[in-house]
């Protein structure tokens, strides 16, 4: 089982632990090397590398960015990134700062299918309101008793064709992975067996297409064990990673508990003949040393 775990979400997007509570967790249960990847937000990173500092793990700045590529929203996850690095904040700092307007309209769809007060609800279960999405609003009709977890409510209300999805422009995929290779980082496709399922699913030509547009704009890792995953799909996407040249990274997808795929870290490994992404920290590492 891997003891790195490079994806996972603390309350400064839409988690439920602090930066602090995450890595106590994942020390916890044996990880050796973090990534807090909170959604388009680097401000959970020095908390969290205090703390990952404290209990002797390795910690690597990250970022998961929301981006639209054609009529698809997509998750691109910068590792290793510097997030003093200008474009980065500026570029998160617009992508922010549609999320408000979004859930207003959320809300107002709901409230056409007779759920009011959604909007104030789903205030009260964010940390940081300004990332407010669509967790939040799952959390508070979980509370107010419409579903019975979070998984049901994206389901019945919150995926794409439900009665309270409403589609956003994000970030153009070029720009998000021109922000994390000019920080330094290394672009990770985020869980993209995620995409293949769904209304508006990618079939197997569209996602050779995004790989293939993916590498041409310099990225450089795609997440093969992830908690949403199954198993056949670590299999796939180890050999997407291999015809495309592609670096493989794992993660839980962690948000808290009770609402996640899996749990931090204990992830299986990556499957033969996979490159994997901290090959890349370890060479650098060994290049400076000498």
């Amino acid at each position: 089982m891997l003891d790195y775990d490079l994806h996972c979400h603390s309350t400064f997007s839409d988690g439920t632990l602090t930066p602090t509570e995450i890595v106590a967790r994942a020390s916890e249960r044996g990880v050796t090397m973090l990534a807090l990847t909170d959604h388009d937000d680097t401000d959970g990173l020095l908390e969290a590398r205090a703390a990952a500092d404290q209990c002797g793990m390795t910690f690597i700045n990250g970022v998961e960015i929301s981006v639209s590529w054609r009529k698809h929203t997509l998750h691109i996850v910068g590792l290793g990134i510097d997030p003093m690095y200008e474009p980065l904040v500026e570029g998160l700092k617009k992508v922010r700062s549609g999320r408000g307007e979004r859930a207003q309209k959320m809300a107002d769809e709901l409230a056409k299918i007779g759920i009011g007060g959604v909007l104030q609800g789903a205030y009260k279960f964010t940390t940081n309101p300004n990332m407010i999405g669509r967790t939040h609003f799952a959390r508070y009709l979980v509370e107010s008793g419409h579903c019975k977890d979070v998984k049901s409510v994206f389901n019945r209300y919150l995926a794409s064709g439900k009665p309270g999805y409403v589609p956003h422009q994000w970030a153009d995929l070029a720009d998000a992975i021109s922000w994390i290779r000019g920080s330094g980082g290394i672009a990770v496709l985020a869980h993209p067996g995620r995409y293949m399922v769904g209304k508006h699913s990618m079939g197997k030509q569209t996602m050779h297409e995004l790989l293939g547009v993916f590498v041409e704009l310099g990225g450089g890792a795609v997440e093969v064990v992830t908690g949403s995953h199954t198993p056949p799909q670590y299999a796939e996407f180890a050999r997407y990673a291999e015809e495309f040249g592609l670096m493989s990274s794992c993660g839980s997808d962690f948000h808290g508990p009770q609402e996640s795929y899996r749990d931090l870290g204990r992830l299986p490994d990556l499957p033969l003949g996979c490159r994997p992404v901290w090959e890349h920290w370890q060479h650098t590492s060994a290049l400076k040393a000498a």
